[in-house]
């Protein structure tokens, strides 16, 4: 089995306009991502998703020209199962050779960004076609599933205090979760509107509900531990991002200063970023995107760190259909996994790109059974909005 071709789009799949919200990214219109088919002489196809944006918002021509034009004409006849090799040959650039003799990483300059966003989308779609060409899902190549369905979180929560009670109400209606997480930040202008909101949140939802709050790392340190401080009687499962990923100090002093638990990751590619918030104990939640950390190869490794130093796994899934599948897996997988992400924002590149139905039932969802991730790629709406 040898790797045929490989070929990505820019995918932009339009939001209608009455399920379009804002955020600290401003208006989502569209959900974007650069998604990657790889096939086999022997033609098995797999699937693969690379991010380089925040959240569905940005834009992909850079990242789409590299995988066409760069990274996938490297891989053009090799084994397609050699994933670890090939994720070190495209990470180590032009001394892979060296570095794989020498049992130790010597990436190129441009090692994070758009490279791993790159190695990322190629991983995915790897692993995708190694389960395939075996008949078997991708957990079982991973080690084997600890479960068939795993506890959810509802994701979304961008309304106004009085409103919000209503959309998180909504969400857990919508598929029985027994935890929800809204948006805070830099959208509310300053952090005691932030808590004004998580206070009307939690009088809505009750004790019993699971409640989270993501900052998207726009509050500085100060603001971030005035926002702890304001809501400590609010019994937050986790504070996602308080601050920039780039201030891991500063996260640290978050977390020092508070009781709640602090959860980071989807801004950080590769197992050497998540080594140094974990040795910097910054975070207590390991949250990496498998679509911009370096793809399920590396989340896994990521898993591994969280498991030994005793931490926690819930990788970032607001994503498109292969990041969100991938993210199943690996949960499935992971000892240190306990909940997933579902976004209960508009999601097209989940519930369009694919033929399969993408559901939550009393707050669990289940784990793919078919070979390798476990989905179907819509041709239709993959022709309809893919651009190179």
């Amino acid at each position: 089995m040898r790797i045929k071709s490989v070929e990505a789009w820019w995918v932009k799949i339009p939001i209608e306009a009455s399920r379009q919200h804002l955020s600290d990214f401003g208006r989502l219109t569209s959900f974007d991502a650069a998604i990657v088919r790889i096939e086999t002489n022997d033609g098995i196809v797999g699937w693969g998703e690379g991010k380089n944006a925040a959240g569905s918002a940005g834009t992909y021509g850079t990242l789409v020209h590299m995988l066409n034009h760069e990274v996938g004409p490297k891989l053009i006849g090799r084994d397609p199962a050699d994933i670890s090799a090939i994720w070190e040959m495209l990470y180590n650039g032009v001394r892979h050779e060296m570095a794989a003799i020498s049992g130790h990483a010597m990436p190129e300059i441009a090692r994070r960004g758009l490279s791993v966003a790159a190695i990322s989308a190629i991983d995915i779609a790897l692993w995708d076609v190694l389960g395939k060409s075996l008949g078997v899902p991708v957990w079982k190549l991973l080690g084997g599933r600890k479960a068939d369905r795993l506890p959810a979180y509802a994701s979304g929560g961008w309304e106004s205090a009085d409103r919000i009670g209503e959309q998180l109400l909504s969400y857990i209606a919508a598929g029985g979760f027994k935890s929800v997480k809204m948006r805070i930040g830099a959208m509310d202008r300053a952090p005691h509107v932030s808590a004004s909101r998580v206070r009307a949140a939690r009088k809505a939802i009750g004790r019993d509900i699971d409640l989270m709050v993501d900052a998207h790392g726009t509050y500085t340190v100060a603001e971030a531990k005035r926002f702890t401080q304001m809501v400590a009687d609010c019994d937050l499962a986790w504070f996602e991002e308080p601050v920039i990923a780039d201030d891991k100090p500063g996260m640290a002093e978050v977390r020092a200063a508070g009781n709640v638990p602090i959860a980071a990751g989807e801004s950080e590619a590769t197992r050497f970023a998540f080594r140094d918030l974990a040795v910097l104990r910054a975070a207590d939640i390991f949250q990496p995107d498998p679509a911009f950390c370096g793809g399920i190869t590396e989340a896994m490794r990521i898993s591994s760190l969280a498991s030994a130093f005793n931490l926690r796994f819930a990788p970032h899934l607001w994503a498109g259909a292969p990041c969100f599948f991938s993210g199943l897996h690996l949960c499935a997988a992971s000892p240190a996994s306990f909940v997933i992400e579902y976004s209960l924002g508009a999601n097209p590149m989940i519930h369009d790109l694919v033929e399969d139905t993408v559901s939550v039932k009393d707050g669990m969802i289940e784990i793919p059974d078919k070979p390798g991730l476990g989905f179907t790629i819509n041709q239709r709406v993959l022709e309809a909005h893919a651009q190179r």
